[in-house]
């Protein structure tokens, strides 16, 4: 699942990665902390060919197939793994990187401003560090979908955001905060703070790969969620997913895939 997604993403990541290119100088060391199966560290390796890049991860097999991919890729000569947790695996790095990359990742570490500190303390002089987070939430049918209650999508997202806020909450060592990055990076002692957004935009009529992504994504807003909907749109989300529905997203003609996600940078001067 980590895979297709970040395989679909790819034009996202591919747009993020390529303004990198313009902001970083030729790095000698890029870190994907958090990089699951390695999708988008094996994309550095493509963006930055003159770079050895590492797989940072807590689990071993997901850094199996990241490796696999490399090496697939050809891109397995300057591919390295690391397994551990965030932020402190990074104390094992034998050399500082050039570009510290965490998408997605820090908001499951409890303490944000601790880990962001931390992943500053682990950059090279000059160092960029880099995160994806925030951005708009994703998009993938009309308003009004010819049953139920028109805005079905928006009343998802408050439910996600409230379901957000408890993973957050109950992380060890949770700490509260405004998530203001740019400020947060200033405080983990980096300047030169950016942020960028990019945009993901698959219009309909989905590919089958697009379908497959929108209907795991809901299939999962149903697993956690079903018991929290109003009866009239767990029915509505149950046609949707519904195969032998046509008016299901395994069907309908207007499935699509809209997403923005924000990158926040900031380099490390001493």
């Amino acid at each position: 699942m980590l895979e297709a997604q970040a395989e679909l993403f790819t034009p996202l990541y591919e747009r993020a990665l390529n303004w990198l290119g313009k902001e970083v100088t030729e790095p000698g060391l890029i870190v994907d902390a958090g990089s699951g199966p390695g999708v988008v560290t094996c994309l550095f390796a493509e963006t930055f060919p003159g770079a050895r890049v590492m797989a940072v991860d807590s689990s071993g097999p997901l850094l199996d197939r990241a490796r696999e991919r490399a090496e697939r890729l050809g891109y397995g000569d300057r591919f390295d793994t690391l397994t551990g947790e965030l932020p402190g695996v990074l104390g094992e790095l034998d050399y500082p990187a050039d570009l510290l990359w965490a998408g997605r990742s820090l908001h499951h570490l409890g303490d944000q401003r601790a880990a962001l500190a931390a992943f500053a303390g682990r950059l090279a002089p000059g160092g960029t560090l880099a995160i994806m987070e925030g951005g708009l939430p994703s998009r993938f049918l009309p308003r009004d979908l010819g049953f139920g209650r028109p805005g079905l999508e928006a009343r998802l997202d408050a439910l996600e955001a409230e379901w957000f806020a408890r993973m957050r909450a109950e992380l060890p060592g949770s700490v509260g905060e405004v998530e203001d990055w740019p400020t947060l990076l200033s405080g983990a002692g980096l300047t030169h703070a950016r942020t960028r957004s990019f945009l993901l935009d698959l219009p309909a009529p989905a590919s089958d790969r697009a379908r497959a992504y929108v209907a795991g994504t809901l299939a999962r807003v149903r697993e956690v969620h079903g018991d929290e909907l109003d009866p009239e749109d767990r029915a509505t989300l149950d046609r949707l997913l519904d195969a032998d529905d046509k008016a299901s997203v395994h069907h309908r003609s207007d499935v699509f895939v809209l997403a923005a996600h924000s990158v926040h940078t900031a380099v490390r001067t001493g």
